[in-house]
């Protein structure tokens, strides 16, 4: 008998990256730490990058005054409205693209023609519709969140397997129990994924929306902080837009374990 040279090593483990938080945050600290010794060292201009302990105070004063609150308030409040209008009605024309062959071509026609226009680009249009108030803000959050929406939500359908789908014909299900019970799960992790991005251009085209016409927002805070060359504060609204992109991360990571725990 031949005896065994060795064990063969496991093979079949797929590539399955797993997150680290602990090395994301550190890697955050290590590079506020070398700013922040850059800065003493006098490598760094101090009126043109404040150091991270002078943008700390900066927030700290913001906070005690209750003038972060204020500015912040306002602008997680037309984040909100706006994702929400853009997500709703671009998951609807999304889902009717995927499921509607007489839908497919001229919807997907129009989310073509008008997805790549520059949003920003239509703040002045949407101020002479909308007036400059709230509804040109909400506006243009919606407009630019809608059409990634509508790309997710139809690559999402587009990607459920069609096998899923005629064996739920065959039990006899109805067609709106195979949208809900089958295409929308299926469906799911594509347009949460379709979400990280939206949310990101929400937060780009508030920002833009606010420095035109409003008063309270973490926008018009930092252009404020910008034409007064107060450095210390605009890098503190730039964090606080940070920290908000990273709080709304979070959520939607929490969303994807909870809602796609089935996987």
């Amino acid at each position: 008998m031949h005896e065994v040279a060795g064990t063969v090593p496991f093979r079949g483990g797929g590539f399955a990256p797993r997150n680290l938080p602990m090395a994301g945050a550190a890697t955050l600290l290590g590079l506020v730490a070398l700013w922040q010794i850059g800065d003493s060292l006098g490598l760094i201009p101090t009126l043109f990058l404040p150091a991270p302990a002078n943008i700390a105070v900066a927030l700290y004063r913001l906070t005690i005054s209750g003038e972060l609150w204020k500015h912040l308030s306002a602008s997680l409040a037309r984040l909100a409205i706006g994702w929400i209008v853009g997500t709703v009605f671009g998951i609807g024309l999304g889902l009717a693209v995927g499921l509607s062959s007489l839908l497919r071509s001229p919807g997907m026609a129009v989310v073509s023609a008008l997805f790549p226009i520059p949003k920003i680009a239509l703040v002045p249009l949407f101020i002479i519709w909308f007036g400059i108030g709230e509804g040109s803000k909400i506006a243009t959050l919606a407009f630019g969140v809608f059409f990634p929406t509508v790309i997710a939500t139809a690559g999402g359908v587009d990607n459920v397997p069609r096998s899923l789908i005629r064996m739920a014909q065959s039990f006899g299900l109805s067609h709106a129990s195979i949208v809900r019970k089958v295409v929308l799960p299926a469906a799911l992790p594509a347009i949460l994924s379709g979400f990280r991005v939206t949310t990101s251009i929400a937060i780009v085209l508030l920002v833009a929306a606010e420095m035109i016409g409003a008063e309270r927002g973490i926008g018009a805070f930092v252009l404020s902080a910008g034409n007064l060359y107060d450095t210390d504060n605009l890098l503190a609204g730039i964090v606080v837009l940070s920290l908000l992109g990273l709080a709304v991360s979070w959520l939607i990571g929490r969303a994807e374990r909870l809602l796609l725990a089935w996987r």
